[in-house]
């Protein structure tokens, strides 16, 4: 691999952040489930043509394509566009690739592209939100719409919590850093959208819920999570160098365990996020 020049742009911390672990072993293991049920809502017909941003290795993309659409997925990390494309040769989809890109500049998607712009827990994470807005208004086609799903900050559910355990443990953020969590409130939605120029009437918001269902224990679900979702293993990292790993697991422990709604075996938890529906 090249190593970096001074010449070089920085490595975009997202990129850093979710090509850490493997997002798809959490995916594989508790999503793939709930994803295909979201993209039974979305109106998918034969010959549309998608743009899944910040798609992970399919999780969303890959049902949609089973349902005759055209999909575009793009993604920050390139392991995870790696996993995709695999997925999709798997499946025998070739109405399905996947891409490397940045959701704050879609240079390489021309105006105008995509009748339906989805991005479930995924560009929420990206930098400068304004740009986000800016980026998928501009790929849409007029009359088409977009589909977003984000976690909502302080939500009593799962991954809410989650994030703001690890974030209690991890270092500051840096100067400037807007959390993807401001993604979950609707007057930011309201207002970035405006920016790029879609009026509020043309934007609903509902709060969802989304399950993970996992036929492992809790206490395995948890290490899932702390052995390959990035957010996750930096706050373990950062935990252990402050010597309080202990007092993180056992917090992230007691949560799975609240959370846990299986009857039985296995692990069921269910997580609220904003879904925000735009028209174009």
């Amino acid at each position: 691999m090249d190593t970096q020049t001074q010449t070089d742009p920085p490595v975009n911390p997202n990129k850093a952040l979710w090509e850490k672990g493997d997002f798809t072993r959490i995916a594989e293991s508790s999503m793939r489930k709930s994803g295909e049920a979201l993209v039974a809502t979305l109106g998918i017909t034969p010959g549309l043509d998608v743009l899944d941003l910040g798609c992970g290795d399919g999780t969303t993309a890959v049902p949609e394509a089973q349902l005759g659409a055209n999909v575009l997925g793009v993604d920050i990390a390139e392991n995870l566009v790696a996993a995709g494309n695999a997925r999709a040769q798997r499946f025998g989809l070739d109405n399905l690739r996947f891409q490397q890109g940045d959701a704050t500049d879609l240079k390489d998607l021309a105006d105008d592209s995509f009748d339906l712009v989805v991005s479930i827990f995924g560009a929420m994470f990206a930098p400068r939100p304004f740009d986000v807005a800016e980026e998928v208004v501009r790929v849409a086609r007029p009359g088409g719409r977009i589909v977003m799903g984000n976690w909502i900050p302080n939500d009593p559910t799962f991954v809410a919590q989650l994030l703001r355990v690890s974030t209690a443990y991890s270092p500051p953020p840096p100067e400037g850093f807007v959390s993807p969590m401001t993604w979950g409130i609707e007057e930011n939605v309201l207002e970035r959208f405006g920016a790029a120029g879609i009026p509020a009437e043309n934007v609903t918001c509902e709060r969802v819920m989304f399950l993970f269902e996992y036929e492992g224990t809790p206490a395995e679900y948890l290490a899932d999570f702390r052995d390959y979702y990035g957010p996750t293993m930096n706050a373990y990292a950062a935990a252990a160098a402050d010597g309080r790993e202990a007092e993180l697991h056992a917090e992230l422990s007691a949560l799975v365990d609240e959370h846990n709604i299986a009857d039985g075996a296995g692990t069921a938890i269910e997580a609220a996020y904003l879904r925000v529906t735009v028209a174009v």
